[in-house]
Formats: C-alpha cells, sequence, structure tokens
C-alpha cells in the first residue's frame, strides 16, 4: 500500500502513530488482530499483519508525507505567508479554479473563500484602527499610539484566534495546490521526483494487491505521482491488480486550475488504466472536497471510464457524542476517513489497508454488503 496523505504538518512517524492508534481501535471493533510493525530504518514504510478466523493478511504501507513541504510554507514570516497566500487566490481564481470550485461543488467555493475573506476583513479592521487619528481629525501625535494597536489587534489578538480555524495553514494549502498544478515550485517538483523514485521501487515488491491510498490534497500528488511512473514506465503496472483510492478526493481543487495541463492529462492516463481500480470515497458531511463530481469527465475526459464513487455517512460510523464533538469542524469532519469509526460500518480504512478483502470491495457501501471477516459469517 502507497499513502498520499492530506496538507498536515505531520512526519512519516506521526502518520504511523496515528494509524497504529486507528488500527488496534479496529480491530477491537472488529474483533481481529492487528499488529502495527515499528517504521523502517529508511523512515517511511513499515508492516502489518492481520488476521481472523480463516485468515492472515500482510500489508506493507509507505507513507508519502509532505511534512517538510507543509512546515516549510509554514514556517516563513508573518507578512510573507499572507502576501503569498493572496497571490495564491488571486492565481485560482485568474485561472478559473474558483468559478469550477462553485460550478462543481458550492461548498469547496465557501471553503476556498473563506480563509482569504477573514484574513481580509481582519486587515481592513487593523487598518481602521490604525486610522483613528485621520478619521476624527486628532494630532499626528495619535499614530504612535494607534499603529501599535492596530498591531497588536492583528498579530496578538487574531492570529492566535484565527489558528483554531487554521486560516493561514489554509493560506499555505492553496499555495501548495497552486505548486502541484502548475509544476512551478522547484522545492515541490524535486520532492514529487523523490516520491515517484520511491513509489516506484513499493511497485517492484511482489503483492497480491497494491492499494495506492490519497486524502485530500494527496490525491493530487498521487495522480502527479502516477501519472509520471505511467508515462516513464508503464510496463511497472503490467499484470498488477491495482486500486486507486481517492478519500475525500479534491483532485479537482488543483486540477480546475487552466494551468494544470499536466494533471489532467495524467487523471485520463490512470482513468484509461486497464490495470487501475479507481474509487472515490465521498461524505456528504465532508465540505472539504467535491462531493458526487466525476473527477475524469470534469477535466476533460468523458470518454475515459469515470471512478466508482462509494458514499459513506459520518453519522452511522460515529457514536451520536462524538459526532456532535467534530461536526462543526471541517477540517476534523474531512479527517475522519483515514481515522478508526465507533461503530461496525462499511467503510473501514484498516480493513481497507490491511484486511483480507480486496480495496475493490468497499466500493459498495450498504448494510447488506458490510465486509465479512469471520468464516461463517
Amino acid at each position: 500500500m502507497l499513502h498520499f496523505p492530506g496538507f498536515e504538518p505531520l512526519d512519516a512517524a506521526s502518520h504511523h502513530d496515528r494509524y497504529s492508534r486507528s488500527a488496534q481501535q479496529s480491530a477491537a471493533l472488529w474483533d481481529i488482530d492487528v499488529a502495527v510493525g515499528p517504521l523502517s530504518e529508511s523512515g517511511r514504510d513499515f508492516e502489518v499483519e492481520s488476521s481472523g478466523p480463516g485468515w492472515h493478511t500482510t500489508s506493507r504501507i509507505y507513507l508519502f508525507d509532505h511534512a517538510a513541504v507543509v512546515n516549510g510554507l509554514n514556517g516563513r514570516p508573518l507578512p510573507h505567508r499572507i502576501a503569498s497566500g493572496f497571490l495564491s487566490a488571486a492565481r485560482v481564481v485568474a485561472e478559473g479554479g474558483a468559478f469550477g470550485y462553485f460550478k462543481h461543488a458550492w461548498r469547496f467555493g465557501l471553503f476556498f473563500v473563506f480563509p482569504f475573506l477573514l484574513v481580509a476583513l481582519a486587515l481592513t479592521v487593523s487598518l481602521a484602527i490604525a486610522a483613528v487619528p485621520y478619521w476624527f481629525g486628532l494630532s499626528a501625535w495619535f499614530w504612535i499610539a494607534s499603529v501599535p494597536v492596530a498591531y497588536a489587534f492583528f498579530v496578538w489578538l487574531f492570529v492566535p484566534w484565527s489558528d483554531g480555524l487554521h486560516t493561514l495553514h489554509l493560506f499555505s494549502d492553496w499555495e501548495m495546490a497552486v505548486a502541484v498544478a502548475r509544476l512551478d515550485h522547484s522545492t515541490i517538483n524535486t520532492w514529487l521526483e523523490e516520491c515517484a523514485a520511491a513509489a516506484r521501487i513499493a511497485l517492484e515488491e511482489p503483492a497480491d494487491e497494491y492499494v495506492i491510498s490519497s486524502h485530500s490534497m494527496g490525491s493530487s500528488v498521487a495522480v502527479q505521482v502516477v501519472g509520471m511512473l505511467m508515462e516513464k514506465e508503464p510496463a511497472l503496472f503490467e499484470g498488477k491488480r491495482v486500486v486507486f483510492v481517492t478519500l475525500g478526493g479534491a483532485v479537482l481543487q488543483c486540477a480546475l486550475l487552466g494551468s494544470a495541463r499536466v494533471l489532467r492529462a495524467r487523471v485520463g492516463l490512470i482513468a484509461r488504466a486497464k490495470e487501475v481500480f479507481w474509487l472515490e470515497v465521498h461524505c456528504l458531511t465532508d465540505i472539504v472536497h467535491f462531493y458526487k463530481s466525476k473527477v475524469v469527465a470534469a477535466v476533460g475526459h468523458p470518454d475515459a471510464p469515470q471512478p466508482k464513487i462509494a458514499f459513506i455517512r459520518l453519522k452511522s460510523m460515529l457514536t451520536p457524542e462524538r459526532y456532535k464533538r467534530i461536526k462543526k469542524d471541517p477540517l476534523r469532519v474531512h479527517r475522519q476517513y483515514v481515522l478508526a469509526s465507533d461503530v461496525r460500518a462499511p467503510f473501514d480504512f484498516t480493513l481497507m489497508t490491511a484486511g483480507p478483502l480486496p480495496a475493490a470491495s468497499f466500493a459498495e457501501h450498504s448494510p447488506a454488503n458490510m465486509p465479512r471477516l469471520h468464516t461463517g459469517d
């Protein structure tokens, strides 16, 4: 399994720890045994042993995190982050991305607009505070007080408060989205090449099934990496059973930009590959993806096979208390795809990645198709 996480400041060790916790919760829920091994010496992959009555599965999971990219973007001085974020937003609008968001998933369009409107409002308030002496015809000496107060409002009050809404983190998210679409950022391009080299090695290992899973922004990254390999070495996929799973898929976040010609071409290449079964997992409660959108057709390949879409309901996967606690946090809801459920449900990330069932079997989600893990069930 090759997993491309979403835009989070988590390195491979953190993703490994999260997977281990979720796997143990799933094991208890489904009454199976799951043993998650430590990270290998490379710090990129680990092994998972799972078993139940009449079956045993060994999986090796490779992590393609982009913590270094995220931390690099988030670690810059505040003025640089704000200016770069607004520049990225302008590029998204200029290249038709914003129009496409509202066309294909209006809630995602609002998600795009939200952080920029919020920061713009805060900057406007700060400027208004600084300009108080001008508006009231006060002495120029009052500027000595109003400017620091305006600065304090923005830096010491607004920024810490907005961190709870991940506002500036989303600024960086859109910077990366533009870079993945345009392929004009040397650091990110080098990282994509490194991912492709590591993915090639993983895909050369013998296996019954190869699962390429991606979450959120990781879906665009996965398309670039897998498409790159298909262009260079199409024989690498021959004779393999490959399942490409996009969880809360946001390929259109990047692919709808006018400059994303290479990404759109790679979407078509993957969709037409006979060795690949493409499964998208959507959830109505999750506003941070393109619910019900047909990604392949939307980027200009209406004649290609479209991904199978499986729909899940978080309300039926979580306890009422937990669902109530997270439902007002869009990014927390968006993260649930890769976390354990509270009750048995037709979709489970651990079962899909390390269980006995083919990943493609999760394409049909209904109580009647709930995974059968025990002999005689």
